[in-house]
């Protein structure tokens, strides 16, 4: 079976999508409800930030260890990703070592670079062009609280930066 990468949302279909969603607003109900499988259980995240983030950190770190699995935290410190090490050297090394891989960088150039190379699933957790991730927890938020976003209005106010790119990708997706 072929490695599938969450880059962006033009990854997902419609019904993918939708699915997340769904999972998500459940998993939630389980975690709250003190009935959360450990489905990550002997599973490890290698999350590399080249941009700093608290509440990306703390929820990728907090997820993992609620689902079972653990999380290595790699800082620009920790990593030559793309500082005297190619990226394509460090994505076949750290995906030898770690079930999946979350990266938090600038270019969108870096990220399919690493995907290119990697063994195991990689995760856009922020570039320059797209957030996913965000983007999903924001539906998922619509969601609870409205119900489907399907043919409702949304207006982005705000430059034309990863978030409007990630938008417009959920608005072609879920017909909104």
């Amino acid at each position: 079976m072929a490695i599938r990468h969450f880059l962006t949302l033009r990854d997902l279909t419609t019904d993918e999508f939708n699915h997340i969603i769904k999972l998500a607003i459940e998993m939630k109900a389980a975690h709250r409800e003190g009935r959360q499988e450990p489905i990550f259980n002997g599973k490890v995240l290698a999350m590399i930030f080249e941009k700093s983030s608290t509440r990306t950190r703390v929820s990728f770190e907090a997820g993992m260890a609620q689902l079972g699995g653990d999380a290595l935290f790699l800082s620009p410190n920790d990593s030559q990703l793309g500082r005297g090490e190619p990226i394509e050297d460090s994505a076949r090394v750290i995906s030898r070592m770690v079930d999946i891989v979350m990266i938090r960088t600038f270019g969108h150039d870096i990220i399919e670079r690493f995907a290119q190379h990697s063994k195991v699933p990689v995760i856009n957790a922020l570039t320059d062009q797209y957030h996913p991730c965000q983007l999903l927890a924001d539906v998922q938020t619509f969601t609870e609280h409205r119900g489907s976003i399907q043919g409702k209005t949304v207006a982005w106010i705000g430059d034309g930066n990863n978030m409007c790119h990630s938008w417009i990708n959920a608005a072609i997706l879920l017909d909104f």
